[in-house]
């Protein structure tokens, strides 16, 4: 028996035969256009040997190797694959995808799980990868705070940051225990996954959630305990912050504000996808979270746990710090708009009314461009503020720098105009994420110039 099938450059399986059929135990209509080849192997060998096959097959034209798979019925077998490339007949014969054929072996197959791999599993579970988005905007506040001679806390900003980023995670996998509970990733065939398109972000996914319950890396139960725990790690970084700061400060001022902030962004990140809520499936709701959770909330929360000083309601410190997190809300809202372009079908199905949903994938392009615009306009008129507050501001520098980072934004913007309903669009969701890290950086260097004289 001899099984062939045949995927795109995703994986996604355009077809098979008769064999395979046999082998593996589905339907040709199962498979064709609907599922990966990546639901035959387990997870951990997916992670930690799929994308070193195919890069071996590129470079030699083939590859040859033994593995485990899975059929339909959860059955393991030893199998012999060859993978090999397959290549249009067009100008340049771009290739198209690989080839694999896999013929069943009567011996013990033990492919070892390295410990990188172990860790790459779990940050492929909870999405740590994607942490930046949270912390990068403390660090904007820790240098806002040391640009403008005020007093921060260092072991309040590791203890911000470690909590910060548990809460993330915990929201993170609730979510994915959402949209798999209520069969929304079930219904999403056409998510992305970086493949080898990007070197940093390699085989990471951008949309569709994490997949992990998918490719059996965790079980919809031990997503939920482990989001539990993820959300007690979180209350206990956040109650060594409320002590700091009643020691720091001499007052419960601030702990009562950051518990209360701390208490909104949890329930945001729960309800973003729990029922009887679910922001994220009324018409935009879903948009503002992440907006107010990954922007001001967070830059305000952040001040005052890292301040050794009170910080009034409605000061001018205050409002500084709800600014101060506009732009990278902002853009971190168009990180999640971008991906819910692969995700529209899936989305509609599953009355996920998200803003592409809404309004459809053509009109939504000009959806980008607004976020990008207001962005950008934000910081310019931040500008005078910011020259107020901060010591020796570069506001040349930073005029300069933010012209730079639009323009950037633009190309970004035009590739997704051009390929809006493509499988190409991935770059834009990979340069989105890029672009969002790449603003916060420039972001923390000039709101602090002590940075720019390293």
């Amino acid at each position: 028996m001899k099984s062939v099938i045949i995927c795109d450059m995703e994986g996604v399986i355009e077809n098979l035969n008769k064999d395979a059929e046999k082998l593996f135990g589905y339907q040709n209509s199962e498979l064709i256009g609907k599922k990966r080849v990546s639901i035959f192997s387990e997870g951990e060998i997916v992670l930690q040997n799929v994308l070193m096959w195919l890069k071996n097959a590129n470079k030699n034209g083939f590859y040859e190797t033994k593995t485990n798979f899975i059929k339909k019925d959860g059955t393991k077998f030893a199998a012999k694959i060859r993978i090999t490339p397959n290549f249009s007949n067009g100008k340049n014969k771009p290739q198209t995808g690989y080839c694999g054929m896999t013929e069943p072996i009567d011996e013990n197959v033990n492919i070892p799980i390295s410990f990188i791999t172990k860790i790459i599993k779990g940050v492929a579970i909870t999405r740590a990868g994607f942490g930046s988005a949270s912390i990068l905007p403390i660090f904007a506040v820790a240098a806002f705070f040391a640009g403008s001679d005020l007093s921060a806390s260092s072991l309040s900003l590791l203890f911000t940051v470690s909590g910060i980023l548990s809460l993330q995670l915990f929201s993170n996998l609730y979510n994915d225990y959402f949209d798999v509970k209520d069969g929304t990733d079930g219904l999403n065939d056409e998510y992305f996954n970086v493949g080898l398109n990007d070197k940093f972000l390699e085989g990471a996914q951008v949309s569709g959630g994490s997949r992990a319950i998918e490719l059996g890396l965790i079980t919809l139960k031990k997503t939920k305990s482990l989001g539990n725990k993820m959300l007690f790690v979180g209350l206990v970084f956040l109650l060594l912050v409320m002590f700091l700061s009643y020691l720091n400060t001499g007052s419960s001022q601030n702990l009562i504000y950051m518990s209360i902030i701390a208490l909104t962004g949890g329930l945001l990140g729960y309800f973003y996808t729990a029922t009887p809520i679910r922001l994220v499936s009324r018409y935009g709701l879903g948009e503002l979270t992440i907006f107010l959770t990954f922007g001001p909330l967070l830059t305000l929360g952040s001040g005052y746990a890292l301040s050794v000083n009170t910080i009034e309601f409605l000061s001018t410190e205050f409002q500084n710090l709800l600014l101060l997190g506009i732009p990278t809300g902002l853009l971190t809202t168009n990180i999640l708009f971008i991906n819910q372009f692969p995700d529209y079908k899936s989305d509609k199905m599953a009355k996920k009314n998200n803003l592409v949903v809404l309004f459809g994938k053509k009109s939504s392009r000009w959806g980008y461009l607004f976020f990008l615009i207001c962005t950008f306009s934000f910081m310019y008129f931040f500008t005078d503020i910011l020259v107020q507050n901060i010591v020796n501001f570069p506001r040349n520098s930073y005029l300069i720098a933010n012209g730079l980072l639009f323009l950037a934004g633009l190309s970004i913007f035009f590739h997704l105009f051009r390929n809006y309903n493509s499988r190409n669009l991935i770059k834009s969701n990979i340069n989105t994420i890029y672009f969002q890290m790449l603003f916060t950086v420039v972001y923390i260097l000039l709101l602090n110039p002590f940075y720019l004289n390293l």
